[in-house]
């Protein structure tokens, strides 16, 4: 895949630093460099595979965790709204972490943390201890999600849209894998919740072989004064420049870019909230819709899969469709009217129709590849890629919070769910409107530069 990947993203990108001579002799052998890009594109994509299972493979299993834990549908909303509170609070801690450790090891220490979490909550005990040790699976998650578009952009600044619909189509695997195979899963592993719950900490564990490499190369090139660089790109293998280390603030990227002051990066916050509170919802509680349609609790697994499953594909074409257009408007809007057809269906025939909508909410949902190409698009330095992914996914997520609660809130005090989908599908219309905001050919830096200091 990484030999056909072409650079027909070059014209959004800015050139990248030329480094002297002295950089060039002290740079690895070309056989080190190649064998260290292969094992970032692995890194990447195991990443990517672990970001989501632990939010859908609960969503497979909310009927029996209910049931174990003692939750009312009310906690059971409090729980789905977890994520992207996580994401919301920890997101925006990533790239002041990043410039402290470097982004690959703090990638690194976040499988650790999803490991850890997915492997201790089933056992918990409690509702507390429960939501705790998703708290720390999800921390994990959220610095990954934040560092994916700075690692892709430094490492591969000729391939963003290419790269970020390989890592988002990996993204998308793992989400729709972890729909589709944990209830059969926990009914081969005894039937128990629990063990289905478990298992994805093993995939977790997985994903930090790679980076763990990653960082020891990279101390040890340290030590020899090369610091992992790569070629044509003058930063290190942990995204940052040779000569910059804790030590060495002054030699960072410059870190004076005012993002709040950009209209583009609120709009893509805002864009970035609203398709994810309709992807939490999704991933929350679409199952639970299917089966109080009258699905069986299999089958209502397999349609929540085969939405998550629609962006394995889209989510690699996307990108690059995103990346050859001007404005990414027609896609905002495409991607919506799909999200609008889709809760329709869910409202007048979730039977009936059951496959038609879990298609087209799967398409819907893909507006998250495409606002992760956006990020990479907006921002024409690594440092400003780093802040735009900060704020737009941490406003973002924080926007997000209220939407899976209200559905569950909504859920329990209506007894149907004519009133979610509503407001599912009253969303949808904002999401439109600022994702065409967000679509416009400008960068972050040059907005901020523009307007006076409020």
């Amino acid at each position: 895949m990484m030999g056909d990947m072409t650079g027909e993203e070059t014209r959004t990108m800015t050139s990248t630093p030329i480094r002297s001579s002295a950089e060039s002799v002290e740079s690895p052998p070309s056989s080190t460099r190649a064998w260290r890009t292969r094992l970032v594109v692995v890194g990447i994509v195991l990443t990517a595979l672990n970001l989501r299972p632990a939010i859908t493979s609960f969503g497979a299993l909310l009927e029996e965790v209910r049931d174990g834990l003692g939750m009312s549908g009310s906690v059971a909303g409090v729980l789905t709204s977890v994520p992207p509170l996580c994401f919301a609070v920890f997101g925006v801690m990533a790239p002041r972490l990043a410039r402290r450790f470097g982004p690959g090891a703090v990638v690194c220490a976040g499988m650790v943390a999803i490991t850890a979490g997915l492997a201790i909550r089933p056992y918990a005990g409690n509702t507390a201890r429960f939501l705790a040790a998703s708290a720390l699976a999800l921390m994990g998650i959220a610095v990954s999600n934040v560092l994916m578009p700075v690692i892709v952009k430094r490492w591969f600044p000729d391939r963003v849209g290419s790269m970020t619909g390989l890592y988002s189509m990996a993204l998308a695997l793992g989400t729709s894998a972890a729909a589709a195979v944990t209830v059969p899963m926990t009914d081969a592993l005894g039937g128990s919740w629990k063990s289905g719950l478990a298992v994805w900490a093993g995939l977790a564990a997985a994903a930090v072989v790679p980076w763990i490499l990653l960082v020891r190369a990279r101390g040890a090139d340290s030590e020899g004064g090369a610091a992992g660089l790569r070629p044509g790109t003058g930063t290190g293998a942990d995204g940052r420049s040779p000569d910059t280390g804790p030590g060495s603030p002054a030699r960072q990227e410059p870190d004076g870019l005012r993002i709040t002051r950009s209209r583009t990066a609120w709009a893509l916050a805002v864009f970035f909230g609203l398709q994810a509170t309709a992807a939490y919802i999704t991933m929350g509680w679409m199952a639970q819709i299917f089966r109080d349609a009258g699905v069986a609790a299999g089958t209502a697994g397999l349609l929540l899969a085969v939405t998550m499953v629609m962006g394995v594909p889209l989510a690699f074409v996307i990108p690059r469709l995103a990346t050859r257009l001007p404005h990414q408007g027609p896609i905002v809007v495409a991607l919506g009217a799909c999200g609008l057809a889709g809760y329709a269906g869910l409202y007048f025939a979730p039977a009936s129709g059951a496959w038609a909508w879990a298609l087209l909410l799967g398409v819907s949902n893909c507006a998250f590849p495409l606002a992760l190409t956006m990020v990479g698009m907006r921002a024409r330095t690594g440092a400003g890629v780093a802040k735009l992914s900060a704020f737009a996914q941490s406003t973002g997520y924080l926007l997000s919070i209220p939407g899976p609660l209200l559905v569950g809130v909504l859920y329990q005090q209506s007894g149907g769910w004519g009133l979610p989908l509503a407001l599912m599908a009253g969303l949808m219309v904002p999401q439109i409107g600022v994702g065409i905001l967000a679509g416009r050919n400008r960068t972050v830096e040059d907005e901020a530069a523009r307007r006076p200091h409020p």
